[in-house]
């Protein structure tokens, strides 16, 4: 199946994708976490079982990381995107633990052309991540710049 090739025209508010799925392994946990956040509960299976985590558990920049990777997937990848001039705020809403298949979506929540560029489009989305058990363990708002596909078209046509 071929992947639509998104540009700011196809950023319609209320649209959703659909993230994932993607399996969560122990190995990735501990890599990760061994680079970037070496906290017992991150590193070792017993010691996060003692935490309040419950288990061995992805960091939050993981978590992050991993959402950032099923939205490339999803649609970055291969669109028009320029970006994003940084990120509204992150949640962390419960673990994510070794052996958690993640899912997701992102909706489509605003979107203006740029006053200073006309070929350029601001677009803002909010993503969730749920767990195997549909509970949401990660939220996620920020914009994104997308140019558009055809900037000849007058700016309020195109907002549309």
């Amino acid at each position: 199946m071929k992947r639509k090739h998104y540009a700011y025209e196809d950023f319609t508010i209320g649209l959703e994708l659909p993230l994932g799925p993607k399996k969560v392994t122990a190995e990735e946990i501990v890599a990760f976490a061994s680079e970037f956040d070496p906290q017992p509960f991150h590193l070792d299976e017993a010691a996060g079982k003692a935490s309040i985590l419950g288990g061995l558990a992805a960091s939050g920049w993981h978590t992050v990381s991993m959402l950032m990777r099923m939205i490339c997937d999803a649609y970055i990848t291969g669109s028009t995107s320029q970006g994003a001039p940084g990120v509204d705020f992150v949640k962390w809403k419960r673990p994510v633990l070794a052996g958690d298949t993640l899912t997701g979506r992102t909706r489509v929540l605003d979107r203006r052309i740029s006053r200073s560029r006309p070929d350029l489009g601001f677009v803002t989305v909010h993503h969730e991540l749920f767990n195997q058990n549909g509970e949401s363990v990660c939220e996620a708002q920020h914009v994104g710049m997308f140019l558009l596909r055809d900037p000849q078209r007058p700016a309020e046509e195109a907002a549309r």
